[in-house]
């Protein structure tokens, strides 16, 4: 049995994990690009936002599939968070996540309010904002090969996000939503670029 002390060394960094937290430790020589840092601290606000965005979607859905559905993606955007955490040192989060946390739960909150179809169009098009956000880093980091690992963590990140989408469109199912549903999943879109923007710096 590991000792609640423990910590494993990361690959391509100079930190350790610590085995009872999940959280990174920096330790002498750590040197993360700044570029990645601000690309990371747009990850883990918005894998915070995730999360919120699924309590927001279970505090109001009543639908039983939906509740399923939002309950299962939950956990994984749960996993997601910890993930990014191991590579984020605390001091370089985004000093606004009190307002991602509240953007995110009125982002579930509100579609929930008018049924499963407008819950699942919201994700289908927050799910295929990320997978580009994604691959934008992903792509980046293919030039430093220091950082494989932490470029995996985006690719398996990236991979759930995908078939997050590709579930909420297949539960959508086919057919043009309303003009308003559409007018509310491109000011989704915009609005998740516009906070990474932000995000990058504060």
């Amino acid at each position: 049995m590991v000792a609640d002390s423990a910590a494993i060394p990361l690959a391509g960094t100079g930190r350790v994990q610590s085995l009872s937290s999940g959280v990174a430790l920096l330790l002498a020589g750590d040197t993360l690009p700044k570029w990645v840092l601000a690309d990371l601290r747009t990850d883990h606000a918005g894998e915070v936002g995730a999360v919120c965005i699924y309590q927001g979607v279970l505090r109001f859905a009543r639908d039983p599939a939906l509740r399923v559905f939002a309950e299962h993606h939950l956990v994984t955007e749960q996993k997601h968070l910890r993930l990014i955490a191991v590579w984020l040192p605390s001091a370089e989060h985004s000093r606004l996540l009190p307002l991602w946390r509240l953007a995110g739960f009125l982002t579930g909150a509100l579609p929930a309010l008018f049924g499963p179809r407008a819950v699942y169009a919201t994700i289908e098009a927050v799910e295929t904002f990320v997978d580009h956000h994604y691959e934008e880093q992903i792509c980046a980091l293919a030039s430093q090969p220091d950082l494989n690992d932490l470029r995996q963590t985006l690719l398996d990140c990236q991979a759930d996000e995908v078939a997050h989408r590709n579930e909420a469109a297949a539960a959508r199912g086919p057919g043009q939503s309303a003009w308003v549903l559409r007018a509310w999943c491109a000011m989704v879109g915009a609005g998740s670029k516009a906070a990474v923007a932000l995000i990058r710096h504060i």
